[in-house]
């Protein structure tokens, strides 16, 4: 395991990253890439050997010298570093979205964990592009889909032709989220045919964390009603399906979050005249205060009764959408406890957490068995929209039109999860580390202003600092904005605990991390003296 390498200084520590260089022939297997280059030079006329030569050539994904780069330029954030685009597009887009549009801050260039604002400043993206980019921007282990796209390996495929390397990506996810020994395949034949509803082995190929999450949905609401009129009566026909979901303190529905489908929206609240009626004999919701062990057992009770049937919980780990809020391991596992006495689905939604998490999914550190794990977000890096969702053959009863979206079988998609996972594997103990040093500081940074900040919370990269007021937590955050540091606070739920969050890119080692955190010191020493106007003013 690789070890930081530390003075007496804390605040001295560094991290190297591993090394991981590969090919596509590595990636996806020689007897395919062969076929491919073949192919390609068969419909283009190009020379064989040439072709092939790029297919098997490997790529270091991460540089030394791009990392030298990144660090060269860390002390520069902040600084205006090119020109101000004077005249830019006004766009066409919604009132709302055009009232929260941040002008400045939009993309003129970005490289790794910077991007350059049409204000022609330099930007640290601490919240990773609001988590798309884990692994930052123009990361160069994604040129092997460059390589790919250039060896005619095409992204458009249909459902009924899923292409090799989707395919491929399906049996790795499977075998990651079971901790399967790399190229084992007698052991992933046996998951494979599985039917224990505690066994992740099917995979759905989406687009967007939404509609992974209403896939999820759909599932779970197929053992209460029919897909279509040529299906058998389901399992609990008849019963009124019930929702538990982790709500905010107040017991109410608005701390959830799980995309933004019709269905998951009144989940959470939204159009209430809609669910009303729904809730009369399609569906309820049900709201869990956070890690309220108390709440659960009352919940099971109430609802696992005459024609009512608890139909799933949906939870995060860390609740991103509601204050950083990172629920207790007791909780989520008393949840599961529960889950299998009552034959209940328990939906794991790591949209958020998913890949940040050492061993790319954190269910594992708490130990949960879920019967569905929603991914997406980090894992196409931002190359792709491109989410899955993992679950058990348990639940694989819908039919072929069911929860499906026409892109969501992208070849050069799945390559870039490839690539990311590959990495990140590889560097499961640094990013644990880095994760680790990140918390302990911000933890440490929060007791020394206990006068305005309450307290840190959420999981190593998915940092949260929570404010004592709103207008305190939106002037720190217009501070750092300020300095170069691209944050926000999260102020737009009436309910939720005013904080700022951040999700550092897995690239950013101990430099980032200590520069970040003294640019959060100065900005704090700023308000402790009372220097910096309130949000109001």
């Amino acid at each position: 395991m690789t070890k930081p390498l530390t003075n007496q200084n804390a605040s001295a520590a560094r991290f190297s990253f591993l090394p991981v260089s590969l090919s596509l022939a590595d990636l996806c297997g020689e007897e395919y890439v062969r076929a491919i280059c073949a192919n390609h030079a068969f419909l283009s006329g190009e020379e064989p050997a040439s072709v092939t030569e790029t297919a098997f050539k490997r790529l270091e994904f991460l540089p030394a010298a791009f990392e030298h780069r990144l660090l060269h330029l860390l002390p520069k954030t902040g600084q205006k570093v090119g020109p101000r685009l004077a005249h830019t597009a006004g766009g066409a887009t919604t009132r709302q979205f055009e009232a929260h549009t941040k002008l400045d801050l939009a993309p003129l260039g970005a490289l790794g964990y910077f991007r350059i604002g049409e204000d022609g400043h330099l930007y640290l993206i601490t919240k990773s592009e609001h988590y798309h980019a884990p692994l930052g921007h123009s990361f160069p282990g994604y040129h092997l889909v460059d390589r790919a796209r250039r060896l005619g390996i095409p992204n458009a495929t249909h459902n009924n032709t899923r292409g090799y390397i989707t395919r491929r990506l399906e049996e790795e996810l499977v075998s990651s989220v079971n901790e399967l020994a790399p190229g084992d395949a007698a052991t992933l034949k046996s998951v494979l045919a599985s039917t224990d509803p505690n066994v992740l082995n099917r995979v759905l190929n989406l687009e967007t964390g939404s509609l992974a999450a209403e896939a999820a949905l759909k599932l779970v609401l197929a053992r209460f009603y029919r897909a279509d009129e040529t299906m058998p009566a389901p399992k609990y026909h008849g019963r009124i399906p019930v929702l538990l979901v982790v709500g905010d303190d107040d017991g109410g529905l608005k701390g959830n979050y799980h995309g933004t489908t019709m269905l998951t929206q009144m989940m959470r609240g939204m159009w209430p005249e809609l669910y009303g009626a729904a809730s009369e004999r399609g569906f309820r919701v049900a709201a869990i205060r956070p890690d309220s062990i108390a709440d659960l057992e009352a919940a099971f009770a109430a609802y696992e009764r005459d024609n009512l049937k608890i139909a799933g919980f949906f939870h995060e780990i860390v609740m991103m959408n509601y204050g950083g809020r990172l629920l207790s391991r007791e909780f989520l596992q008393r949840a599961y406890e529960l889950c299998r006495e009552h034959d209940v689905p328990a939906v794991a939604d790591e949209i958020q957490s998913c890949l940040w998490a050492p061993g790319l999914f954190l269910h594992r550190e708490y130990g949960l068995r879920p019967s569905f794990v929603a991914i997406g977000k980090g894992f196409p890096g931002g190359e792709y929209a491109a989410s899955r969702l993992i679950f058990s053959a348990a639940f694989d009863c819908l039919p072929q039109f069911g929860a499906l979206v026409t892109n969501g079988q992208e070849e050069l998609a799945a390559l870039a999860y490839l690539v990311t996972m590959r990495w990140a594997s590889a560097n499961r103990d640094v990013i644990r580390q880095v994760g680790d040093y990140y918390a302990a500081r911000l933890r440490n940074l929060a007791a020394q202003f206990p006068q305005i900040i309450s307290s840190a919370d959420g999981s190593r990269h998915m940092g949260c600092l929570r404010f004592r007021d709103t207008a305190t937590a939106t002037g720190f955050a217009r501070l750092l904005v300020l300095r170069g540091i691209d944050i926000s606070a999260q102020i737009y739920k009436a309910d939720c605990p005013p904080s700022v969050l951040t999700k550092l890119p897995l690239i950013a080692g101990g430099e980032v991390v200590d520069f970040v955190l003294a640019r959060m010191a100065e900005a704090l020493r700023e308000m402790e003296k009372g220097k910096s106007p309130s949000a109001g003013q």
